[in-house]
């Protein structure tokens, strides 16, 4: 039976496009049609179980895509949502709040006509929904998190440049349904070690990253002996809003990457997006180097460019973390990192893992010393980095 499809989008032009994208696949239906928010909400709230996945505009009138997804969180119903979004700055900052909100994850929207028709656009629709609706499960809404309230803090993506090559003995197993208001397991403070010695946290995540992020980043300690550089892989124009939001609700500073910026300790770096990055020697210090070389395995950034620059890296230990994603990113770069370097390798679980790809292949592997559920990657960073 084909799976049934909702269309929300105030643009007749889009909502023709993205139902010709569902039609072309024998796997999907469009199952009805909505030209705002208002008119999507009454749709879902007739029929809450009838729809598979539902594609959102934000920009509508009546009611936007992030009042619907402010509307489906206070009403607990649960709904896997793809956001379709420009690759404005201000649609950016939108479309993070939209994840943070529950939407699974993300497709950029053509700035015209011919590339809304064109092949790319209607792979990475489609390549979305093969993912989104790979469970039959809805995906659930992550509780909002209080902005001004770090000590408290209880509590998507295929990226736009194709499909990641799948390992051929690992398949990704998607879990649509991460556990809601997660409370995060910490040690207290005396526990965790003033340790001594030049670490760092290197981290790869990729589908169901953002949201994952929110319970890591904003629980790691401001004296944290080590810096921390993410590659999540995601387009441009994203990754400085993504970066700008977890750096309000954290105690470590946090920023998306610069080129040629010194590394430094109680700070998290952001890959930027459509770019990749390697970390590099400057004298005595480590800096950021970034490039435009062509996507790795059709990743930019890519989580392996990324461990293979850190071979002849001058850190005592690396403390290798990896979370939710497609494909297998990462492994290859933490395999050959081990061979040379000292390192410990943390996994997330698989009940916890909104596409359990990437720490499954690290799994296989034979690389992970832990295995942890979302809720305790942030202590688990912190006892193996300790504290300044």
């Amino acid at each position: 039976m084909a799976k049934k499809i909702l269309i929300i989008d105030d643009s007749a032009l889009m909502r023709r496009v993205i139902s010709d994208i569902i039609k072309s696949n024998k796997q999907y239906e469009v199952a009805d049609l909505a030209t705002d928010g208002l008119n999507g909400f009454d749709k879902i709230v007739s029929n809450p179980k009838l729809y598979d996945a539902i594609i959102l505009d934000i920009n509508m009138p009546k009611m936007n895509g992030l009042e619907l997804l402010e509307m489906l969180q206070k009403n607990r119903i649960q709904q896997t949502i793809i956001v379709v979004s420009t690759v404005a700055k201000e649609g950016a900052k939108e479309t993070i709040r939209a994840l943070e909100l529950g939407a699974f994850d993300f497709v950029t929207k053509p700035e015209n006509f011919i590339e809304a028709k064109g092949e790319d656009f209607k792979k990475r629709i489609l390549d979305m929904l093969d993912v989104a609706t790979a469970s039959n499960t809805k995906a659930s809404v992550i509780s909002e998190i209080p902005i001004n309230d770090s000590a408290r803090l209880g509590t998507t993506f295929l990226h736009t440049f194709g499909t990641p090559k799948k390992n051929s003995t690992t398949s990704n197993v998607v879990r649509t349904t991460p556990r809601t208001s997660m409370s995060v397991k910490m040690s207290e403070p005396s526990a965790y070690k003033r340790e001594k010695g030049n670490r760092l946290v290197a981290l790869a995540c990729s589908t169901g990253g953002p949201k994952s992020l929110q319970q890591v980043i904003p629980y790691l300690p401001a004296e944290l002996n080590s810096a921390v550089v993410v590659v999540q892989h995601m387009p441009a124009g994203f990754t400085k809003s993504l970066a700008a939001r977890l750096n309000e609700i954290s105690k470590v500073a946090v920023k998306e990457a610069e080129d040629g910026e010194i590394v430094r300790k109680g700070t998290v770096y952001i890959a930027p997006g459509g770019r990749h990055t390697r970390l590099v020697r400057s004298g005595n210090d480590m800096k950021i180097a970034l490039s435009d070389e062509p996507p790795v395995d059709a990743l930019r950034p890519c989580a392996n460019v990324m461990y293979e620059s850190l071979k002849s890296s001058p850190y005592d230990e690396i403390v290798c973390v990896v979370l939710t994603g497609m494909g297998a990113d990462g492994t290859n770069g933490i395999k050959s990192l081990k061979g040379t370097k000292k390192i410990h390798v943390i996994g997330q679980d698989e009940s916890t893992s909104i596409v359990y790809g990437m720490p499954r292949a690290i799994a296989e592997a034979g690389l992970v010393d832990e295995v942890k559920p979302l809720d305790e990657i942030a202590d688990a960073i912190t006892r193996n980095t300790g504290v300044c």
